[in-house]
């Protein structure tokens, strides 16, 4: 039975997430470059970047001149970080092509499990988090809200008081849950961020299995995973695997795989799943991204350009698998050992003309005969290469048994 998946949301966060960690010296036509270029990939919805005081992040103190030169493409959804309402006031200017999401969607309670991160990050406490719920929900049964959203940050652990069992998020939901019952509104989504990069798969499938198992109402799953350990995409898959078809699962990326947050302790290296990575991977899993790899790619290179500095990613260096006979390598090729060698997946054999070829004589292969005719590598339902002479067979191994018993025997 074919796997049936979620629906499946994905952000571009590279502009906000990634450029706040970055420095802040980057020239804003550098960025402008970066972002048509991004609108150019197929990507759906991509974040231009944060209205936040400059004073603390002045990475982003040039994003009015960003949005004010950059090209929109039609078909794009362009998000911005509006974190309080004087970021509102700045980004209503650029509105469209802006889509102003805050206030909209679903209410919301939500809280940090960190305490300390929340106070490093917003200078404010948990405690002060959850003051607000009462409030939030008590305006959403005023308006008329039917349905309702949970959700918690530093969901898996903390850098600074260490690691949070599923046990314990589950009660952090619970208790969200049973206020929004009290109300008569129903929960219908659930959210869980990890800033610190303490997500793993097993984590995911535990909380998104119970979820399911006891709240079936919620269809709705995000998941904001940070790669400090290298656990995001791994997670991301094992997220995508526990839902199905009745579900969307939003989640985000960064090109390149970089990011990170100055409050969490490992600055750079708390990243992302890289983009690249992530649609390579849900176009392998057979799930459409409507993505144009080879630009995303490009976009990776450019980042990395404007950056002076590789990024985390691997698609970009190793290429997309190459599915489609014009994309696979020259069995010929020399050695490839440079990164820069390794472009010839997309420049072609002249990145690596003059390299070593220890071969004698050209490779050949039936394989690659087969190729050229356009018949398969295997025959699944056929004789190739399952009744070919040199493929192995019990006769073979009855033989080769004997022949080892009968020189036993004669020592």
């Amino acid at each position: 039975m074919a796997q049936r998946y979620p629906r499946i949301v994905f952000t571009e966060e590279v502009m906000r997430e990634g450029m706040q960690i970055e420095s802040a010296a980057i020239p804003t036509e550098d960025k402008v470059k970066l972002l048509d270029a991004l609108s150019e990939t197929g990507l759906r919805n991509i974040v231009v970047g944060s209205f936040v005081s400059p004073k603390y992040t002045p990475q982003m103190k040039c994003i009015e001149d960003v949005l004010i030169n950059f090209k929109p493409k039609e078909g794009v959804t362009y998000l911005a970080m509006i974190p309080n309402e004087r970021g509102m006031e700045r980004a209503r200017a650029f509105s469209p092509p802006l889509t102003l999401s805050r206030g909209k969607g679903l209410p919301r309670t939500s809280c940090h499990q960190c305490d300390v991160f929340t106070r490093r990050n917003y200078n404010r406490s948990q405690m002060k988090e959850m003051s607000g719920w009462a409030k939030t929900i008590a305006a959403a049964k005023a308006k008329g809200a039917k349905e309702a959203a949970i959700g918690t940050n530093a969901t898996f652990g903390s850098n600074f008081v260490g690691d949070f069992s599923v046990d314990v998020t589950m009660r952090f939901m619970e208790k969200q849950h049973a206020l929004w019952d009290a109300a008569g509104i129903k929960v219908t989504s659930i959210s869980v961020g990890d800033p610190m990069g303490w997500v793993h798969p097993a984590k995911i499938e535990e909380l998104f299995s119970r979820v399911k198992r006891q709240w079936p109402d919620i269809t709705e799953f995000r998941a904001h995973l940070h790669n400090a350990r290298g656990m995001a995409i791994a997670s991301a898959y094992t997220a995508i695997r526990m839902l199905d078809e009745r579900d969307s699962l939003h989640m985000e990326g960064t090109l390149g795989g970089i990011g990170g947050c100055p409050y969490c302790g490992t600055g750079q290296a708390t990243g992302m799943m890289p983009t690249e990575d992530f649609m390579h991977m849900l176009e392998g899993m057979g799930i459409e991204t409507g993505v144009d790899m080879d630009k995303l790619i490009e976009c990776a290179w450019l980042l990395e350009e404007i950056l002076g500095r590789q990024a985390w990613g691997h698609v970009s260096r190793a290429g997309p698998r190459p599915t489609k006979k014009e994309r696979l390598f020259d069995a010929n090729a020399p050695f490839v050992e440079t990164l820069e060698q390794a472009k010839h997946f997309m420049y072609g054999p002249k990145l690596y003309e003059g390299g070593l070829s220890p071969w004698s004589e050209p490779i050949a292969s039936p394989y690659l005969e087969r190729l050229e005719k356009g018949q398969p590598m295997y025959e699944l339902d056929g004789n190739w290469p399952w009744q070919e002479p040199f493929f192995p067979k019990v006769e073979d191994v009855r033989a080769a048994i004997a022949q080892t018993e009968q020189k036993e025997a004669a020592a």
